[in-house]
């Protein structure tokens, strides 16, 4: 049975690149990013210390590990991946970064980026000065609370990403990558049953810690046994609930 009919699915947006309005007050990223809760007033101080960066091409760095670290950046249209490169010269995609999700909070421990941010298609930031954005927050409880609130959430991403690494069957963890990025198309206002990847198989396969090969079997399997179709990048999830089946029974193999 299909996971929430097209004719639904059509009254959203699929998941693509576009222009967003840069104003904090009127981006309708507005309830995902920094001034969820904050009084209108101080938003527009918000507003202040808050950068629009010019389009980044796809391919293009925001910022490389060892750089010093100044701000966090947040997504205003596009998608990011952060990448870390160990010393033999291995890389691992450590995060997808979304319209309105934090980015740059490596550098936060050590006043150095430990990780490589690269645009997977066009993109454009946000970029806050952490210096001037802890000064703000100090007279803004509301932006400290809600500042608290998006780190946490990244941090709990990366522990989340971390469990995900582990006992899981390869199936499992693919299944909670496409319902993970359902929950987080949703919120931005596009279709959870309906997008477009930004990243590559080669992406997710670094992601998910599994050869490209394996990754494109999984599709072409998930495909075979009609819970998701798929056109290049644009994926449809035809079955939510055996995916979510698929993973919450792999998790639970995990934990034994």
């Amino acid at each position: 049975m299909v996971a929430g009919s097209m004719t639904d699915s059509s009254k959203r947006k699929v998941f693509k690149l576009e222009a967003l309005q840069a104003s904090c007050r009127s981006c309708r990223l507005h309830e995902l990013c920094l001034p969820v809760g904050i009084p209108q007033n101080d938003v527009a101080i918000l507003e202040q210390i808050v950068e629009k960066s010019p389009p980044i091409p796809k391919g293009s760095h925001l910022f490389n590990a060892g750089d010093n670290f100044s701000a966090i950046y947040v997504p205003r249209s596009g998608a990011l991946k952060t990448v870390h490169v160990d010393e033999e010269g291995e890389q691992a995609v450590v995060g997808f970064h979304l319209p309105g999700e934090l980015v740059g909070l490596d550098g936060l421990a050590s006043d150095r980026h430990s990780l490589t941010a690269e645009a997977l298609e066009t993109t454009s930031v946000c970029r806050v000065g952490f210096d001037q954005l802890e000064a703000v927050a100090r007279k803004i409880p509301a932006l400290q609370r809600q500042l608290g609130r998006l780190m946490s959430k990244e941090f709990l991403k990366a522990e989340n990403h971390l469990l995900l690494m582990g006992n899981r069957t390869a199936e499992a963890r693919l299944a909670i990558f496409l319902i993970s990025l359902s929950k987080r198309f949703e919120e931005r206002g596009f279709s959870p049953v309906e997008f477009n990847l930004p990243m590559s198989r080669i992406d997710i396969a670094a992601y998910l810690g599994l050869a490209s090969e394996t990754v494109s079997r999984l599709f072409t399997n998930f495909r075979d046994q009609a819970m998701i179709a798929t056109e290049g990048r644009l994926v449809t999830l035809l079955d939510l609930a055996q995916l979510q089946n698929l993973a919450g029974e792999s998790a639970a193999e995990g934990a034994l």
